[in-house]
């Protein structure tokens, strides 16, 4: 006979009360500035003109984004809060399923709870998600779908339905950034490459084996392929209705291929120099930051800044290093995912055409990072050093308690100065 296990416990009301609580944190002071500020400048005007299906504009993103921001205004007003409500919710499902995500990943408690804790103090969630742009809906639609494959592994039986919904995440996510792209063809390839891994004699059809059992091939490339690409399709349906520029009218692109063609080349036409642009080097070593605002607004000095935690962002790095070793000594597929996102997601900026390049494009990364910590934190909770596996959380949530103002627009006092009190670095200024 076996000696049974104990079965872990779900913490899904812990991650419930996590996502809940980092909302209504996030919706304090979300209307200020009451102005646009940073790009929202760009993709608020957008959004008005996609609600009225005027002119199409901001042609070198995909649309989904920007008609999720102009929901938001049609339900609570052309005002901050329509222009933001949205990409706050979004801020707290990015949360709760990032949880889930690393839940069915590693079945810990600990690296669960964790991973929420240093994603909600770990600045990058937090402002980006206060704020009217595309990248946080790209990321919450790729956490969701990362939580559904996590899941279909996790829970085979249901496997189907996980992969489906994973497959409308993918789309989704492609169709509010493009910078989703690597993380949409990545689970398809993992789901090859474990098949043929196996040495399956039918390859195509067979249902047996990793990563989700009863699932031929040829069907999770339904789902992990055709799916996510016809999603991403049919959120261009109104890029053919637009009176001025749109897809068949004079002065817009002749058909669909034509019109992505020309977002690659806005995108890449954007070569001037810009005093916020960054290098990968200085993301990874948190030495860089971005002034999203800056000046007095709404009756005082108010701030947002863009960095790292200081502290979690460094010690992410070491973190990673250890999930390496784990994954190559351990076979640990919590540690070797969090890995492979890392430099999926870090290696896309670094190859990457695009020469002018933002802190911002750090998010996904710094998510797999904070995963890498989550589960070496709990590595050091199971060898029962407890207080120091709380220590980092402790500190991380104390420094965002400390950077707070300038993380949240709150007045400052000091005038035009006041932001020296957080300026550790010289290149954060």
């Amino acid at each position: 006979m076996h000696t049974s296990h104990a079965t872990p416990v779900d913490p899904m009301r812990w991650c419930v009360a996590f996502a809940v609580a980092f909302w209504a944190l996030m919706l304090w002071r979300l209307t200020i500035p009451s102005k646009f500020y940073f790009d929202e400048v760009h993709y608020l005007p957008a959004a008005r003109e996609y609600w009225a299906l005027g002119k199409y504009v901001n042609r070198e993103h995909p649309l989904l984004g920007k008609e999720i921001i102009a929901l938001g205004m049609q339900i609570f007003g052309d005002r901050p809060l329509g222009w933001r409500f949205f990409p706050c919710l979004a801020g707290a499902v990015t949360l709760f399923a990032a949880m889930r995500a690393l839940w069915f990943a590693s079945l810990s408690r600990f690296a669960t709870l964790a991973y929420g804790v240093l994603l909600a103090s770990g600045f990058y969630l937090f402002v980006n998600a206060r704020i009217a742009m595309l990248d946080i809906f790209m990321v919450c639609f790729v956490t969701v779908s990362y939580w559904q494959l996590a899941a279909a592994v996790r829970e085979p039986e249901n496997g189907r339905i996980r992969l489906i919904a994973a497959g409308i995440a993918l789309g989704l996510a492609m169709a509010s950034k493009w910078n989703a792209a690597p993380l949409a063809v990545l689970p398809g390839l993992v789901f090859l490459a474990a098949r043929a891994r196996a040495g399956r004699r039918r390859l195509l059809l067979s249902r047996r084996g990793a990563p989700v059992p009863g699932i031929t091939l040829l069907e999770a490339a339904v789902w992990l392929g055709a799916l996510p690409l016809a999603v991403y399709t049919l959120t261009y349906i109104p890029a053919w209705f637009f009176a001025d520029g749109g897809i068949g009218t004079k002065g817009g692109p002749a058909n669909f291929i034509a019109l992505h063609m020309e977002a690659v080349r806005l995108q890449e036409s954007v070569v001037k120099k810009h005093p916020y642009m960054s290098h990968w080097t200085q993301w990874v070593t948190n030495i860089r930051s971005i002034w999203y605002l800056y000046e007095p607004v709404d009756g005082a000095q108010r701030g947002i800044v863009l960095i790292g935690n200081p502290l979690t962002t460094l010690l992410g790095l070491p973190a990673l290093l250890w999930a390496l070793v784990e994954t190559i000594r351990k076979r640990n597929p919590a540690a070797g995912a969090v890995v492979l996102l890392y430099a999926v997601t870090l290696g896309f900026w670094i190859v990457t055409a695009k020469p002018i390049q933002f802190l911002y494009h750090y998010f996904l990364p710094s998510m797999a990072l904070l995963a890498a910590l989550a589960l070496a934190l709990d590595a050091i909770w199971a060898r029962g050093w407890r207080w120091l596996a709380l220590l980092p959380l402790a500190a991380s949530v104390g420094l965002f308690v400390y950077f707070y103002p300038i993380l949240s627009a709150a007045p400052l006092s000091g005038g035009t100065q006041a932001f020296a009190e957080w300026m550790w670095l010289k290149s954060w200024r």
